[in-house]
Parts: C-alpha cells; structure tokens; sequence
C-alpha cells in the first residue's frame, strides 16, 4: 500500500492558489510593460492561466475521471480487475496497477501560457515494466516505481512524462536484492533509499551514494513499510516497532511508546515538520480500522502516540494533510476531522458521510480521502459518489451517482 502525498506544484507552473468553496482555482497573471507615453491607460495583461483539477477513480469495471471543480463526469473508461492508482506527479498523469507493470493514465488537463487546457481522459497502452508493480513514490523531480516481484527500482524525470505521446521517457533502473514487497526514494542529490527483505519478511533500509557506494543500513525495522519524505529530505520508514528516520547520511530508530507498535504509511506536508503515520498497538487486532495516530518529529527525532475519541476510526486510505498542515481524518463516524498535528487534538468537525463499517479485506471499497489544495476529496461506496470539501468554509459539492463503487482515489492539480 504506498502512501499518497499531497501533490506538489510542479515547478514550471507559476501559479497561486485561490479557493472559493468548494472550488479549487489556481490563477497566475502578470502584466507586459508598455510605453509610458499615455499613463492613464489600462495595462496590456496575460490571459489568466488556472489549473484544471482532475480526479480519477477506480471502480469494478473500469476507471471514471470527473472534472476536479465541477465533479461532472469527464470520462469512463474500462478496466477489468482490481487496480491501485498513483498521481505520477506531473500535474497530469496516474499511474495504474495492471499485470504488466505501471500503465499510464492521462487525465488530459494541463496549463500553458494561454490558460487551461483539457483533453478526453485516456488509459494508453504505454506501460512501465514491472514484475509485480507496487509503490510509486515522486520526490523532488523525479518518479521512482519499485517491482515487488524483482525488488528493481525504476526511475524517471517526473516532467519528461509530460512530453510522451507514442513512448515512455527515459529511465533508469536499480537492480534489487531479494524480491520484498518493498519501497525506494530517491533524494535531490541522488542519494537512494531502498528497504531491505526477503518474500518472507523485512528488516530495514539501505543508503547508497549517487555513485552507487553503500553509506548507510539498519536492520532495526521489522516488517518495514511505506515512506514519507519531508521538505527538508529527512525520509521516514514504518516498522512493527517504530520507525527510521534516515537525515543527511545518519539513520535513527526512533521506537514505539508500545512493544507492538506499528506504522506503515505516513502523511506529510511541507507546511510542517511532524510526519502523521497510521498506528496500531494491538498485534491481535482484527479488521482494519485503527483507532491511535503516530505523531513523528522529525527535527527532535521522538513520537508520539495519540488515542482518538472512541467512534472515530479510520484505515490507511482515509488519513491526509491540509494545506496548512493539519491532519484531516474522514473517520467512520462519517465525519471529516481536522487535528492540530503538533497536539493531535480535534480542531474542527464537518459532517460528510453516514456512518461506515471497516473493510473485509483492505482491497474493498470503503471512504478514502485525497486533499489537493484546500479541497479534500472524499470517495462515498455506499451512495456511489465523491464529494469535495472546501477546507476553509466546509462547504460540500456532490457528483452525480458513478457507474460503480468508488474505491481507489488519485487527483492531479492540472
């Protein structure tokens, strides 16, 4: 299960983020400088250039992608199976799980110097290799695919995809050790993270240099999994009793307050230094829903473990950051929390959904949450919707019925 992170602006884009509820603009405008023979005259502008959110969902039988602002539905397309989504961290494309590897999905919307532009959404037929495809993780400039079945890590430019039409860009691939279900980052500098373990379990990290040269391993992370890497590159792993913390070529155990005390995904925001993770104290814990929240500080390299009120449960799909870096939790009471990540307290309430039960399976449908902006998206099974929540006013906009049970979740900003 890879960890979905608030999308970053990609760099080309220079634009700043406005929202009216519920709605999800981003504006850029500037002015061209005439002769100033006539001051009273109204200055030649730019065309204003907005972003065009869009929002993929998996459901059984294919992938729907609805406008980001409006929810209306741009396109369906069919997909047979059980398939995981991942933001591929352009602005445009996803990137899905099938059979062969990490299939590119484009959602047809970007912005150019005229404004906004859309295409029709479309699931082509370029694919990026991988033996049994697992975590995509974008850092920096780059996209990195790991292959759960070879333990090999794939690595792109994240623009260049932006550039495809009829091939994939170019790529760079590191070998992996003993196949895991596992995890690689890769840092500004080069520097690159990958887990180590077998089929059989998992054990920790390794660091290599950007020339290649081991700097750094801990096997001090059982059952590792799932990363978050901060602004400032400290990079974050989950283990069964804690987690590592990997910062300018040091690597810290930082343990659970618990003997069990396990955290496999972690929430981040570059508005904060604590890293939110999920948290589970009870080995013997049955079902998915988890009821503690891992507060990690990342400068003070501590954790601290938060009991939520009872009623409010939540699984590894329904946990993200704000645009201030607050935590946001659409919860089984069907209410979407916010909560101060420096105390884990509940900051404010807003009521979206009825009441859920957990999952049977992790794989079923059940209520998941993506935040681009100050928009929360949330998925709704039970009445086969998505709404958008403006963070700011709480105001809530509702799709038309979807042609299946929404269940995995990616939005690109445009």
């Amino acid at each position: 299960m890879t960890i979905h992170l608030l999308t970053k602006r990609r760099r080309h884009l220079a634009l700043a983020a406005t929202v009216a509820s519920s709605t999800l603009l981003l504006t850029a405008c500037g002015s061209s400088s005439g002769p100033a023979a006539d001051a009273s005259a109204a200055p030649e502008t730019t065309p204003a250039a907005s972003a065009a959110p869009r929002v993929a969902l998996t459901y059984d039988g294919g992938i729907v992608v609805l406008d980001g602002t409006t929810l209306e539905l741009e396109g369906d397309l069919p997909l047979e199976g059980f398939t995981r989504l991942n933001p591929a961290g352009d602005g445009r494309h996803a990137l899905v799980t099938v059979p062969e590897g990490f299939r590119v999905l484009d959602l047809g919307t970007w912005t150019d110097s005229a404004g906004s532009q859309q295409s029709e959404p479309k699931l082509t037929d370029l694919v990026f290799r991988a033996d049994t495809a697992g975590h995509v993780v974008q850092h920096g400039d780059r996209t990195v695919l790991y292959a759960d079945g070879t333990s090999d890590t794939t690595i792109f430019t994240t623009d260049d995809l932006l550039d495809v039409t009829d091939s994939l860009p170019d790529t760079e691939t590191i070998p992996g050790g003993e196949p895991h279900h596992g995890v690689s980052v890769v840092l500004e500098d080069g520097t690159f993270l990958t887990t180590v373990g077998t089929s059989e379990s998992r054990s920790g990290i390794k660091v290599l240099d950007a020339e290649g040269n081991e700097i750094a391993r801990s096997d001090e992370c059982p059952s590792v999994h799932g990363e978050g890497t901060t602004k400032d590159e400290v990079v974050v792993f989950g283990c069964s009793n804690g987690v590592l913390a990997y910062d300018s070529g040091d690597i810290t155990k930082i343990t659970a307050p618990d003997e069990y005390g396990r955290m496999g995904n972690a929430y981040l925001s570059d508005a904060s230094p604590i890293v939110v993770g999920d948290y589970n104290s009870d080995p013997d814990s049955e079902g998915y829903l988890l009821g503690e929240l891992a507060l990690i500080d990342t400068a003070a390299k501590t954790m601290k473990v938060v009991d939520l009120p009872e009623g409010i449960e939540y699984t590894f799909r329904d946990v993200a950051r704000g645009p201030a870096g607050e935590v946001l939790i659409i919860a089984s009471d069907g209410v979407l929390h916010t909560l101060d990540p420096a105390t884990g307290e509940i900051t404010d309430s807003t009521p979206v959904l009825d009441a859920w039960e957990g999952p049977v399976e992790w794989q079923d449908p059940h209520p998941a949450l993506e935040v681009v902006g100050h928009t929360a998206y949330i998925t709704d099974p039970v009445s086969r919707k998505l709404h958008a929540v403006d963070i700011t006013t709480g105001g809530i906009t509702s799709s038309e019925e979807l042609p299946g049970a929404p269940n995995e979740i990616a939005v690109v900003e445009g």
